[in-house]
């Protein structure tokens, strides 16, 4: 970061950036459901800043959704500063996060997350977004990454390669030995000029709705069987498990002590753990698992 640099103005612009993309996505998924509407609950962070949560639940299209936004800052516990990739205690973090949980079993889950964070003298964006599915269409994964890729093309045609591994290597749960999804994008610090970074996060922002709703669109009324139901409920075991285990988004909010139920409104609202179950081979939740264990490149 040059001294040339307006961190201060950065982020006046990323927390308006965020407020209209909340507003934006939470329109767009209330047309989508046509039934459901966000609550919002506007909360306030005693060590500094606050957050504006919108969750749905009980849609017709959407279980359970949330779409937050957050600006804290203040500062941090010591030994947690250390983990991160500023410098000392001092802290600004400014962020949308969202995680949509489906009712159909045919409509993947989706997560995304854009953010700024300002530590001591350096500050850095980072974001993503990835895909969950439960029954896996191969023309959808191709979809969320093929306008990924576009939204990185008009960048530095280096990112996608490098984000999608990343994401790949993220969100991945070792000890099933097994990917959360078929991926998407994840980026930290991309180490380049602050203004270039950010024109890309809105890029990647604004790329949210058109990667995803097709595919909700799409799937939203395909009829669903008790047993389809259940597969959905074992899978999201294996996401519940991931974000309370490895995501650091988590353990940032918890342990910047931020709003508890805005920062768990991640986990889905029906989930079940069924004892060393695996799928019959041959059967579409079989395929899922083998691609989960096999990363595709899907762009």
């Amino acid at each position: 970061m040059t001294a040339t640099v307006d961190v201060e103005g950065l982020k006046g612009r990323m927390a308006a950036f965020i407020q209209k993309l909340q507003d934006d996505i939470c329109g767009a998924l209330e047309t989508l459901d046509g039934q459901g509407r966000f609550r919002e609950d506007a909360w306030t962070r005693p060590g500094g800043g606050g957050g504006r949560s919108r969750v749905l639940e009980e849609g017709a299209v959407l279980e359970k959704a949330g779409v937050n936004i957050s600006i804290v800052h203040g500062e941090l516990e010591e030994a947690f500063a250390k983990k991160l990739q500023g410098e000392g205690r001092t802290f600004w973090a400014g962020g949308l996060s969202l995680v949509l949980h489906p009712r159909s079993p045919h409509v993947p889950t989706v997560h995304a997350n854009y953010r700024f964070i300002h530590q001591g003298g350096r500050a850095w964006f980072g974001g993503g977004a990835d895909l969950t599915p439960y029954y896996l269409d191969d023309e959808d994964a191709a979809h969320f990454h093929r306008t990924h890729k576009a939204a990185c093309d008009a960048h530095d045609p280096t990112y996608y390669p490098r984000f999608k591994a990343a994401c790949d290597h993220y969100f991945h749960l070792r000890h099933r030995g097994e990917a959360r999804g078929v991926g998407g994008l994840f980026f930290e610090n991309m180490g380049g000029e602050l203004e270039r970074e950010f024109a890309f996060v809105q890029a990647c922002g604004n790329s949210f709705i058109p990667a995803y709703l097709p595919i909700a669109q799409k799937h939203k009324d395909t009829p669903v069987t008790e047993a389809q139901r259940f597969w959905q409920e074992v899978r999201r075991g294996r996401y519940v498990e991931f974000n309370l285990v490895y995501d650091r988004g988590t353990i940032f909010g918890l342990e910047t002590q931020g709003r508890t139920e805005s920062i768990l409104m991640s986990l889905p609202p029906r989930v079940r753990w069924r004892y060393d179950y695996h799928p019959e081979p041959g059967t579409p939740e079989a395929r899922l698992v083998e691609v989960l264990r096999n990363p595709r490149e899907w762009a």
